[in-house]
């Protein structure tokens, strides 16, 4: 039972980009030096004027900035938690660049993950809560409260009060399963992955015992499927040509098992690690995943418009090449490279 899309519209976007991962390159074009010459992140404000997030000397001795990127979401949170009262105002008016974008390219939910800010958990959790209280005064679209760590989840749902809607847990798993008992303390939307207890599963059949067996746990609580979000792990068909079909099997078999109410999500764009012409990779596969049952992604929608996806020329070279890929039939993606050296993907 999959149940294709007939909109860009149905489709539900987990905004991803308010991460403290993110990187820019420093030799980038959203890298730049303001009148003072100081190296600073470059982006506008609402009436298109130019703004400069400085970046703090301290990030200059990074292991990211010594190799040529820098994390801008953490220099903006950094700022936020710590910096003085006009680094605070250049944070929050960086973090509305980001929220807006997003939130203007189709996001239902906001993604924001603190956890690589520091390694102490007091200093992850009051980046968190300044995190979520400058976004909800940002934004007109619910968080997802995204975090490998329970604690960090919980306080992100206290500091949230609910003003744009049931907020989003990202994520629960089997080795982390007490963070479901926050569904319905907190009245969320959860996202629950199909990792088994000790590790990443290795085909399309774990997957899918890893998912039943979180399911019990949300027929045991009594959660509504319209909240629940299965995410049964994309992975980059680059490292193996069974990655595409498992994913895809996995989801057409939750699908048909839990009914049309649930829904089945996933970072998408993983699929595409490494290799050229991303875009590409990324519209076809959401494509499939869609013709096999997902209906909703934890994606950029500033770079993936699913628009597109429902645009595409199926006749096409480029989408027949790359869907045979996606479906595993490229092995080490050798057809992909070499039409995108000959110029068959353009």
């Amino acid at each position: 039972m999959s149940i294709p899309l007939n909109s860009h519209n149905n489709f539900i976007i987990v905004g991803e980009n308010i991460h403290a991962t993110r990187v820019l390159r420093l030799n980038g074009k959203r890298i730049g030096e303001n009148e003072k010459g100081v190296k600073s992140v470059l982006f506008s404000d609402p009436n298109g004027e130019k703004m400069f997030l400085e970046i703090p000397k301290h990030f200059h001795e990074t292991q990211p900035y010594q190799q040529g990127t820098v994390k801008h979401l953490m220099v903006a949170i950094w700022k936020g938690v710590h910096g003085s009262s006009q680094e605070q105002e250049q944070a929050i008016s960086y973090i509305k660049y980001q929220v807006d974008r997003q939130i203007n390219a189709g996001a239902n939910f906001l993604d924001l993950n603190v956890d690589e800010v520091s390694y102490n958990l007091d200093e992850q959790i009051l980046s968190m809560n300044w995190l979520v209280d400058v976004v909800e005064n940002l934004s007109t679209v619910p968080p997802s409260i995204d975090s490998s760590n329970s604690q960090i989840i919980e306080a992100g749902l206290k500091a949230y009060s609910g003003k744009q809607g049931s907020p989003m847990i990202n994520s629960v798993a089997l080795e982390r399963i007490e963070t479901i008992n926050l569904v319905n303390e907190f009245d969320t939307h959860v996202i629950i992955t199909a990792a088994s207890k000790d590790g990443m599963p290795d085909d399309d059949v774990q997957r899918v015992e890893n998912v039943n067996e979180l399911m019990k746990k949300v027929d045991e609580l009594n959660i509504n499927y319209g909240k629940v979000h299965v995410d049964p792990l994309v992975f980059p068909i680059s490292v193996s040509p069974t990655y595409g079909p498992h994913f895809l099997d996995a989801v057409k078999v939750i699908r048909q098992s839990f009914g049309g109410e649930i829904h089945i999500s996933g970072g998408l764009s993983n699929v595409s690690f490494g290799l050229p012409k991303r875009k590409l990779i990324n519209d076809v596969f959401i494509y499939l995943c869609i013709q096999n049952g997902i209906d909703s992604g934890i994606i950029d929608p500033v770079q993936t418009n699913i628009r597109n996806v429902f645009e595409l020329d199926l006749s096409s070279n480029a989408f027949k090449i790359t869907s045979e890929m996606l479906l595993g039939n490229d092995d080490f993606c050798m057809n992909y490279l070499d039409s995108f050296r000959s110029g068959d993907l353009d």
